[in-house]
């Protein structure tokens, strides 16, 4: 049971891996790094070992996990806001959709009774990738919301998945065919995708810390190929992180609920 002393907003992040978290929820953390009742707690299943490595980076294979976890720790205080807990599962990159889920769902749940947090953020169905481990931690951690929010007495007010709205997911593919680039395809692994925008329950303005953003997307240097083209202009950057976007799974809204603007809105 949470004391009489706890924090008087919280939010756990659960991901895959390091660079997860440096999108998606990093503006939000940003915006309330110096309210004095913010708890931020991160957990990541995997260390990110099975990631490509760029020609003339310096790791290896067997050390690329060590690194991205140098990465992650990094980037959050370029961010200016560090976690006040980290938990890495150690889970191998990659097979996560593999791991039992029962054993998945405990340990994060096991988690979450410790820290009752206000709000959970994790990725949705679609993993906003397709990748496997990002659907497979996202199912467990909503496995494991549900579990633990029914015996709580506090805590686990709002549950979110990271989400692209589908039009802005149009948007982008418009002009990577403008600029002769190949288009995310939906239907494939490791391509983003989108959600209808009505399906959209948040969307955070983050443009007054996108460079905070950008700051702490930077520091995951092993993943720069991946994270950001090359040819992105630092102003096409800074509005392209400009604003997050979730589902609320929990609690469920109705048509026509207004979208609300910070995740901690209405709690």
């Amino acid at each position: 049971m949470a004391s009489a002393t706890a924090p008087s907003t919280s939010v756990m992040l659960v991901v895959a891996h390091p660079d997860d978290d440096a999108y998606g929820l990093a503006g939000s953390v940003a915006l309330h790094a110096d309210d004095p009742g913010f708890r931020f707690t991160l957990v990541h299943a995997t260390d990110g070992a099975a990631g490509e490595i760029p020609p003339g980076f310096p790791a290896t294979r067997e050390s690329l996990g060590a690194v991205r976890r140098g990465e992650c720790r990094n980037a959050w205080r370029a961010l200016g806001r560090t976690p006040d807990r980290h938990v890495w599962l150690d889970y191998a990159d990659g097979k996560l959709a593999g791991v039992p889920s029962e054993a998945l769902v405990g340990r994060i749940a096991l988690l979450l009774e410790e820290e009752h947090p206000d709000v959970v953020a994790t990725f949705g169905p679609d993993g906003i990738t397709g990748h496997p481990d990002h659907i497979a931690v996202g199912q467990a951690t909503d496995a494991a919301f549900h579990r633990v929010r029914v015996a709580a007495d506090t805590g686990f007010r709002r549950l979110l998945h990271g989400a692209m709205k589908a039009s802005t997911f149009e948007r982008w593919n418009a002009a990577r065919l403008r600029g002769g680039k190949d288009v995310w395809d939906p239907s494939r692994v490791y391509h983003l995708r989108g959600v209808p925008d009505e399906t959209i329950g948040l969307e955070v303005d983050t443009t007054t810390v996108a460079d905070r953003i950008i700051a702490g997307l930077s520091q995951h240097r092993s993943q720069l190929h991946v994270i950001s083209d090359p040819t992105r202009t630092a102003a096409n950057w800074r509005r392209s992180v400009g604003r997050e976007f979730f589902v609320v799974a929990w609690p469920p809204r109705s048509p026509g609920d207004p979208v609300l603007n910070d995740m901690f809105e209405g709690l």
